[in-house]
């Protein structure tokens, strides 16, 4: 294993750019999708990422930024509540971890695999990524994610939308070394070149932007209605730190479900998540995209995501940056996350896959099949002055229906020789 613990501060600071250079695709496409500020989202997976490090005394290296699991519930309640109610939602999910890793503490990591076994969790993620293809669709054929108003002209918007998605396919599978860590990042410069090329992109707001200004940071508000929408997500997102967490790990030949701990690690996203809805921005998660640059760097030093979030905090206070994300065409964004969405529901059907779940048996048939349906639906629960739907509601069906159906302990296909079921 390289060391790069005693690496000059030059090489520390390059390494730190890199790795920010990896997560910003990702990074600000999370809050482009969800109306939310780039520059905040910036700022607050500078602060995130800071925190993260603070609480687990600077031992994993990892960066945290935008969620996609949460997009789903954050376009629904947004819509209905507002954007402020919403940032309420986002700092309650940021207390579900901080909840989630005293449990951890105390119980320890095996309380995790009982309440959220993979039985529960993975049609909640194939629900999060399904529930959203009919957006990508929209918005690749150039439409509003809701397909209500034409943006841009539907063989224009083809065009722009499937050569941003091509980019990012080739990139992901042929890509080589530091390239194939940034598909997204690609698939949005080639789609802007071909968006410009076809007269479609508006730089006037650009250039009248200033070099310097304050993100448009926004203040949370209570509302239970939203908090109830979107506190159920943040269990996938849980499960997805953990195996973001044992990945860092193996990377790195150190077990930090140890050392530092899953209580700390998961207390330090919490805190960045409830960080990031203080300010305005969207939830936190490890970025596996950084997990993928340390494997190929072997630069191991934690020291170098410090840099990474003092980057992000930079750039969030460039007033032009970010209007010129803001100017990216929707078609853009609409190919990409054609690959995305799908992406996030492979992730649930591995998860079914890797943990052997037998969907022959009756109760893990009914929790997936009710789970599907009302997440990818949108089944609605309630009145007019207050509903669980889509994926809220179908993560907690899962939970519910988890703990009712009798034979919880059953959920994996017979085990092979010489195994014992977990």
């Amino acid at each position: 294993m390289l060391n790069h613990d005693n690496d000059p501060l030059w090489r520390q600071v390059l390494s730190g750019s890199q790795m920010l250079f990896v997560a910003f695709g990702a990074l600000v496409l999370m809050p482009l999708i969800t109306g939310m500020d780039p520059n905040v989202a910036l700022f607050t997976a500078g602060i995130g990422t800071l925190l993260f490090q603070l609480v687990t005394g600077r031992q994993v290296p990892v960066f945290l930024a935008s969620s996609f699991a949460f997009i789903a519930p954050i376009l629904a309640a947004k819509g209905e509540f507002g954007l402020p109610a919403v940032l309420g939602g986002i700092v309650a999910s940021g207390l579900v971890y901080i909840l989630l890793s005293a449990v951890v503490r105390i119980k320890g990591t095996g309380f995790i695999d009982r309440l959220l076994p993979p039985v529960v969790i993975a049609p909640v993620i194939i629900s999060i990524g399904l529930a959203l293809s009919p957006v990508a669709v929209n918005m690749a054929m150039g439409k509003t994610g809701d397909g209500a108003v034409q943006l841009v002209p539907y063989a224009t918007a083809m065009l722009i939308s499937m050569s941003a998605l091509v980019t990012t396919v080739l990139v992901a599978a042929v890509g080589r070394g530091l390239l194939r860590l940034v598909p997204i990042l690609a698939g949005i410069i080639v789609g802007c070149l071909v968006a410009a090329f076809c007269g479609v992109i508006d730089t006037s707001a650009v250039a009248s932007a200033p070099w310097l200004a304050i993100p448009a940071f926004v203040t949370p508000e209570l509302h239970w209605g939203a908090i109830l929408y979107i506190v159920p997500v943040a269990l996938a997102p849980a499960i997805e730190h953990i195996g973001g967490v044992v990945a860092i790990g193996s990377v790195t030949g150190n077990n930090f479900i140890k050392k530092p701990g899953l209580h700390r690690t998961l207390l330090g996203d919490g805190l960045a998540t409830s960080a990031a809805g203080l300010f305005g921005g969207p939830p936190n998660t490890t970025y596996a995209e950084v997990t993928g640059a340390v494997m190929l760097t072997k630069n191991y030093n934690p020291k170098i995501m410090t840099w990474a979030a003092v980057f992000a905090i930079a750039l969030a206070f460039i007033g032009k940056f970010g209007t010129a994300l803001q100017s990216i065409p929707v078609p853009v964004m609409g190919g990409i996350l054609c690959l995305l969405f799908g992406s996030i529901a492979v992730v649930g059907l591995n998860t079914l896959i890797r943990h052997q779940v037998d969907l022959s048996e009756a109760r893990n048939l009914i929790i997936v099949s009710v789970t599907l349906v009302f997440g990818i639906g949108g089944m609605v629960i309630g009145s007019s002055e207050f509903a669980l739907s889509g994926i809220s509601l179908c993560a907690i069906a899962a939970l519910l229906l988890n703990a009712l159906l009798p034979g919880g302990q059953g959920w994996r296909n017979k085990p092979a020789t010489g195994e014992t079921d977990a």
